[in-house]
């Protein structure tokens, strides 16, 4: 099965449930495609492909030009492509090139498939909003551009789409309250490549400032939106009781303003000497300081938004063997129920403080989740598992069409 492919995402990309799931995994199962989309303007000469052709466009600088830019290559794309060579297209999370995706569909007679990693449109309404009208056309562009892609995207696209994949099951139950059948839709959660991440070749970071330390660690990004200071809020209650409690912060903002807030607050509350900031790191040397972790911390707000992602960082420390204590979005709550490699509480400071101290001090405890952990994520959030299951799919639906 080849498929046409196009995707918001410029290539390079991070996105692992693109480069990982249908770059290296899918080919496996006999699933490929060629990927239209833009090259990253930063790189002179992308990276192949590997999964097919890399259908790219160069995109100017300015914002507007790139939507441009990059909507007229993929329209040229889908009316000059040899529909032979594909069983479908799929479109990721544009709902304007959809439009043209799904009449070229029906022209040539093939399926049209969408992929929705994240309500995009609603997304846009949301900024405008808190920017609010007073932002002029930071306000309007993203308000009305979001306006009519959640009216195309529930209106036109997922009702004329054969089949539609989503980021979680409850971005899937959402979806259903807005008339799309459950049965259309295939939920893709994110997952870890267990081939490349190989837990057991990676060693424990010998950082110094680790030495004698109760390491707890939190992975990802310090974005505002992410509330890392309720984890500073945390560590003023645990350094009562664990004065050697060590909370390894392994990432950072590109917002130099929230950085230095963050930095200020820790300050404030007292808990500096508590947190090591890495910054961002090369994946391997963040996986060593999971590795001489005892504990991961996933704190992911919730929203109408949010609870249908699917936060890569829980089952990340889970393939470490690390017990999760995480807050209770749907897709981690999920994660942490079937599997029962750690405690799901509320996103406050108290919940995660006392979550903390029960499982630090329980060795018992900890080695139990950590085991069961590492059994989850083989038996069901490995890409390799993920990538078997969603070709089945993609053959199933082949076959009915």
């Amino acid at each position: 099965m080849h498929i046409l492919y196009l995707t918001a995402e410029q290539w390079p990309t991070f996105r692992a449930d693109l480069t990982t799931l249908f770059g290296k995994y899918l080919p496996r199962f006999g699933i490929t495609c060629d990927l239209v989309t833009e090259q990253d303007v930063s790189t002179e000469k992308a990276a192949d492909w590997p999964a097919g052709k890399a259908l790219l466009c160069k995109v100017p600088q300015n914002r507007a030009g790139q939507y441009i830019f990059k909507f007229l290559h993929q329209c040229k794309v889908l009316t000059t492509a040899n529909y032979a060579q594909y069983q479908a297209v799929q479109v990721r999370d544009m709902t304007l090139i959809a439009l043209v995706a799904i009449v070229m569909c029906k022209l040539k007679k093939i399926p049209f498939y969408y992929w929705l990693s994240y309500p995009q449109s609603e997304g846009q309404i949301e900024r405008a909003k808190a920017r609010g009208a007073s932002a002029g056309m930071r306000y309007w562009f993203p308000l009305l551009q979001g306006a009519i892609g959640k009216f195309l995207l529930y209106k036109i696209i997922l009702p004329n789409a054969n089949h539609v994949f989503v980021q979680s099951q409850n971005m899937l139950e959402m979806l259903a309250l807005q008339g799309v059948s459950p049965q259309k839709m295939t939920p893709v959660p994110m997952g870890v490549d267990l081939e490349s991440a190989r837990p057991d070749k990676i060693a424990a970071s010998n950082d110094a400032r680790l030495a004698g330390k109760r390491v707890i660690v939190y992975l990802g990004t310090l974005d505002k939106l992410r509330q890392i200071h309720i984890l500073f809020e945390m560590l003023v209650m645990l350094k009562q009781q664990l004065p050697d409690i060590l909370l390894v912060l392994a990432g950072d903002t590109e917002d130099k303003a929230h950085r230095d807030w963050l930095k200020q607050e820790a300050q404030r509350l007292g808990v500096m000497p508590q947190i090591l900031w890495t910054g961002w790191l090369p994946m391997q040397e963040a996986w060593r300081y999971l590795k001489a972790a005892e504990i991961g911390l996933s704190p992911f707000p919730r929203g109408y938004l949010l609870d249908m992602a699917s936060p890569t960082k829980a089952v990340e420390y889970m393939a470490f063997g690390l017990p999760v204590i995480a807050n209770n979005n749907p897709d981690q709550m999920q994660v942490l129920t079937e599997s029962g490699a750690g405690a799901c509480v509320e996103l406050n400071a108290d919940a995660f403080a006392k979550a903390v101290f029960s499982l630090v001090n329980d060795g018992k405890k900890k080695e139990e989740f950590a085991q069961r952990a590492q059994n989850y994520i083989k038996r069901i959030r490995g890409y390799d598992t993920l990538s078997k299951t969603l070709s089945s799919k993609y053959h199933q639906l082949i076959k009915s069409e």
